[in-house]
């Protein structure tokens, strides 16, 4: 493949109108999975490590996995700081070497959460490579995991992302990426599919802010607004909770199969094998294929 930059592969998604698939992991058996799902399908994809889960594997630890593979397949594989609440942890992944880091400022004031991105901004530009910034304006809960309701506080109806405000920030702070709140909730539903996105509010804050936007909290979105949100100006779309529920299945049924198994790698492959079929299903779906 053409080993494009971060910016090149997402410009080029929206582009087409596709997505690239961002997928979290927390373990070498979910960068496994993920990247070869990626790879048997010759799309680019983007790596997401959340502050908990930067902690567990090692900030420069995964960084290193990452650019490992890079360098190895000559491939598109990019790593993301998810969901960081702090200037320090995003200036720590920086850094690191990460492609892109994200400030979560969703619970701040407007004015906050546009004075420290606007630093993170001035930082990622000053670290001499092409590290793009990620801004997040609107509340939609903070959990990757299973669901009994919408998280509390989580911004529906008249307190989703306004594309006035998308463009305030954006002009104010300089980000290169937008994450609105637009029906979108983090973590999955046990019970029924999470609620429909706005795909017409989409379409405008991807005019007004002028930036790609990125869609959060995809676990669960019905397939028919993947697709919609995705030609509305969406060309990332992060998805965490499927990706856990399916490693976790995975392993239990491992364990209960063979229970005096106990080395590892072959303890541990299906799980790889259950991340990398989830991750190549939202792909296809990304991608039309």
């Amino acid at each position: 493949m053409l080993l494009q930059s971060l910016r090149e592969s997402i410009a080029d998604a929206e582009k087409r109108g596709v997505a690239i698939g961002h997928f979290n992991i927390a373990n070498v058996e979910g960068l496994r999975g993920a990247f070869n799902a990626a790879h048997a399908l010759k799309l680019p994809v983007i790596i997401g490590v959340s502050e908990g889960e930067r902690d567990f594997m090692g900030v420069r630890q995964v960084a290193a996995l990452v650019k490992s593979i890079r360098e190895e397949h000559n491939y598109p594989i990019f790593l993301n700081a998810d969901h960081t609440y702090s200037v320090e942890r995003d200036k720590e992944a920086i850094d690191a070497g990460f492609d892109s880091v994200i400030f979560d400022g969703a619970e701040l004031s407007l004015e906050e959460n546009i004075a420290k991105a606007k630093e993170c901004v001035a930082y990622a530009h000053a670290s001499g490579r092409d590290v793009l910034v990620e801004g997040e304006l609107g509340y939609i809960g903070k959990s990757s995991k299973l669901l009994d309701e919408i998280p509390e506080g989580a911004a529906q109806g008249e307190m989703l992302t306004s594309p006035e405000d998308a463009k305030r920030f954006v002009q104010e702070t300089g980000v290169d990426l937008l994450a609105p709140a637009v029906g979108n909730i983090h973590g999955m539903l046990k019970h029924s599919k999470d609620p429909h996105l706005d795909i017409a509010r989409v379409k405008a804050i991807r005019e007004a802010a002028g930036v790609p936007l990125v869609l959060h909290g995809g676990s669960g979105t019905p397939d028919e607004d993947f697709v919609a949100a995705i030609k509305a100006g969406m060309p990332i779309v992060h998805i965490s909770t499927e990706l856990r529920v399916a490693y976790r299945d995975a392993l239990r049924h491992a364990l209960q199969e063979n229970p005096d198994e106990v080395a590892p790698y072959k303890i541990m492959k299906g799980a790889v094998l259950a991340i990398e079929s989830a991750a190549a299903a939202r792909l296809k779906l990304f991608n039309g294929l």
